[in-house]
């Protein structure tokens, strides 16, 4: 089943024509749950892996013998789902909750040194066939895999995520390693994606308005306040009256750049990173100084109140509460992990910026 943006709320160039040199567009991945197999473009599927080479590691010394069971956190899921999907909707039944109770116990595993090599998670691979603004990788590679480690508590601070990005030619694997190690705990849920298929959809998109000229940037605002005051006068006029509420409940509003008209949610692939969290700034090369460009974005969720504009068309009607968040995934406190590379040599490190 494909999924469809709908069309933008306004014509964001015929207000500022300047934007048209600044346009681009960016592949919505659309990740939902199904069976993908490793021969396929996914979140949390199989990996087309060589059987015959090592899966990817973490070594770094922090603790890794205490946190839940992957199995249990899928089992978790599925029962929470089935719970909420029966009608009339009651939530889950007194035999369900003993054993969600369970199933959210955490575990330990003794004897497990700090630096023992624990198994990466695969969280997605990417087939540039099907991902039209996947940046090309090193030669002709045509598979980009991501792997993170599970557990939060790397970098200066002892907190931070480890990332492991490879690239790949897919023509040369032969027999697939199948089924791929996995830690025997995991010290954050958030880092267990459900198996889920891609409907991959290119739109348009602009740049973070923080990263626009100065002088478009300020019209941008000057607009945004505008229309921010006038909504302001009318509700203190028609207070009480909910005419200021749109059919399903959530305050109406006129469409915002940075929410509406520039960069989509969810999980994509190319186009402009958000900066909605830190201060605007080009990522650089570390390697090499270069401006880097985004080349994936792994988002909590896929639209939520604020970006509900972007809903698709099939998926109208739905509410943010399990529709929005089909891989289960969680970045930071349900924000998006922007993942740069560099355009003049992609094998260089890449960067990460969390919104």
């Amino acid at each position: 089943m494909t999924r469809t943006t709908p069309p933008r709320p306004l014509d964001v160039e015929a207000l500022f024509p300047e934007l048209a040199g600044h346009r681009g567009t960016t592949t919505r991945l659309h990740p939902r749950p199904g069976t993908p197999t490793a021969a396929d473009s996914s979140v949390g599927g199989p990996l087309l892996w060589p059987v015959d080479e090592a899966w990817p590691v973490c070594t770094e010394a922090h603790k890794r013998g205490r946190g839940r069971r992957p199995s249990d956190i899928h089992r978790e899921r599925r029962v929470l789902a089935e719970a909420w999907a029966r009608a009339p909707v009651a939530g889950p039944t007194d035999e369900e909750r003993l054993l969600l109770d369970e199933l959210g116990r955490e575990h330990r595993v003794p004897g497990i040194p700090e630096t023992d090599p624990l198994p990466m998670i695969g969280v997605a691979q990417l087939y540039r066939r099907d991902i039209p603004d996947l940046l090309a990788g090193p030669g002709d590679s045509d598979l980009l895999q991501v792997f993170w480690c599970p557990f939060d508590a790397h970098g200066k601070g002892g907190y931070g995520m480890s990332l492991d990005l490879r690239w790949r030619r897919s023509w040369e694997v032969g027999e697939v390693l199948l089924p791929p190690p996995l830690p025997r705990v995991v010290g954050y849920e958030g880092y267990v994606a459900e198996p889920c298929v891609l409907h991959p959809e290119q739109v348009v998109t602009y740049p973070f308005a923080g990263l626009l000229p100065e002088e478009l940037r300020e019209r941008i605002y000057a607009r945004e306040d505008a229309l921010e005051e006038e909504e302001e006068e009318e509700a203190e006029t028609e207070a009480g009256d909910g005419s200021g509420e749109s059919a399903d409940g959530e305050a109406a509003g006129p469409p915002m750049y940075q929410y509406d008209l520039s960069i989509p949610p969810g999980w994509r692939a190319g186009g402009f990173a958000s900066w909605h969290l830190t201060d605007a700034h080009v990522m650089k090369c570390q390697a090499c100084a270069s401006p880097m460009e985004l080349l994936l974005t792994i988002d909590s969720s896929e639209w939520d109140g604020g970006s509900g504009s972007w809903q698709p068309l099939e998926e109208r009607g739905l509410p943010p509460h399990r529709f929005a968040t089909p891989t289960g995934v969680t970045v930071g406190r349900w924000g998006e992990l922007n993942i740069f590379a560099c355009p003049g040599d992609p094998g260089h490190p890449h960067g990460l910026s969390i919104q």
